[in-house]
């Protein structure tokens, strides 16, 4: 009987890994990608929902990104080096949903004392703020603001997310935070082994607000050629495709024009001219340029505003090298927005004029159930569900 001739190892383990290599290919999915006119970039998508194994949120979670160093996220600060909430102390039950919900989707929050506007001195007051324009309440919502980012300053940190005291995001946030680490390093210039798993190339991150818009559409940057290099700039976007997490299009909302764009579409982008401020990142030198342009030298209108006029100078006057057209430049503030955002505030059940402690609104009516825009499975809405280990619901079924 005449023996077969094994073929030598090397080819054997050749032949296994091209096989690896197509299956890779084939079978990868492609849920992400930078849109940068004819350059394209694909990545990991987050872990399958299908996944039974492993919880989205909580203790267990350490993310499944690459690079790796991008599962930095999911750690008890999300990445950043620290987290503040911006909040009066008398609101207890805004304090109590926040640390409940922050506990239970693991990551831990450092409170800033809200500030009330008729303890603001006129001599405080920064120079171009009109007191009598301003509602006591948005002098007091800017300085509470100012005490966070100064804390940034003072303790020398990298960076921080600053988050109003209604906020309220997804269960599945670290996953979440992964692809807008992605994106962020994609926009900008980033080191191969960046400090921050978001990059280092950035100033301010808007991860929450009311609305947002694409630079590009800006009136002052419409008229703009295409192949002028500021447009090529402020048009970049990391396109996030096929995100479960985000509200079918009819429901999602914002100054987007949503329903002619895919189904289930985030974008990472460079900031336009977002409302409100729900959440945000700064950098260490991110901070250092908001509280000189909103504290130290001047400061004009409410503190959402007067935030996204920084960014917005900067974005529209990108490139421009006659100082007297450009102006300050906006202090060339590198800024990201993400839209849809992943943060967004919270409307409680209860009294809906427990809403705002800026403004009054319907006084003495009530809210049977608490909801939140642009959030899927929200975290307010899903407490009961992560104590008890049950199936999360979603906002829109």
């Amino acid at each position: 009987m005449v023996a077969l001739r094994q073929p030598p190892r090397h080819v054997v383990i050749g032949i296994a890994a091209f096989f690896l290599v197509v299956c890779f290919v084939l079978f990868t999915p492609r849920s992400a990608r930078l849109d940068l006119g004819s350059v394209s970039h694909s990545s990991p998508p987050p872990p399958p929902a299908s996944k039974k194994s492993e919880r989205l949120y909580g203790k267990d979670y350490r993310g499944h990104s690459s690079p790796a160093d991008v599962n930095r996220v999911t750690n008890n600060t999300l990445g950043f080096g620290n987290i503040f909430v911006v909040g009066l102390p008398e609101r207890s039950d805004k304090r109590d949903a926040i640390a409940l919900t922050s506990s239970l989707t693991d990551f831990h929050v450092e409170w800033i004392d809200g500030v009330k506007g008729d303890t603001v001195p006129d001599k405080a007051v920064p120079f171009g703020a009109d007191r009598k324009k301003m509602w006591e309440a948005n002098l007091g919502s800017w300085r509470g603001h100012m005490n966070a980012v100064r804390r940034i300053i003072e303790d020398d940190l990298d960076s921080a997310l600053i988050m109003e005291d209604d906020m309220d995001w997804d269960v599945r946030l670290k996953p979440q935070l992964e692809r807008v680490a992605q994106g962020a390093r994609a926009l900008l210039s980033s080191t191969p082994k960046p400090n921050s798993p978001y990059g280092d190339d950035w100033d301010l991150m808007w991860l929450g607000h009311c609305g947002e818009v694409f630079p590009e559409t800006l009136d002052e940057n419409k008229e703009k050629p295409s192949d002028d290099p500021a447009i090529q700039y402020m048009s970049r976007k990391f396109v996030i495709e096929k995100d479960l997490t985000v509200p079918p299009k009819d429901k999602v909302s914002g100054l987007v024009d949503f329903k002619n764009n895919p189904e289930y579409t985030r974008w990472v982008h460079i900031t336009g001219a977002p409302i409100c401020t729900f959440a945000y990142a700064l950098s260490q030198k991110g901070a250092r340029k908001v509280l000189f342009d909103l504290s130290v030298d001047h400061l004009i209108g409410p503190f959402d505003n007067a935030l996204a006029g920084l960014c917005r100078r900067a974005v529209s006057t990108w490139g421009v090298k006659d100082l007297a057209a450009a102006g300050d430049r906006g202090l060339d503030a590198k800024c990201i927005s993400v839209t849809p955002p992943v943060f967004f505030h919270h409307k409680a059940k209860g009294l809906v004029n427990g809403d705002s402690d800026i403004q009054t609104v319907k006084d003495g009516q009530i809210r049977e159930k608490g909801r939140t825009e642009n959030i899927v499975w929200s975290a307010r809405n899903n407490i009961k569900n992560m104590i008890m280990g049950t199936r999360m619901e979603s906002q829109y079924e």
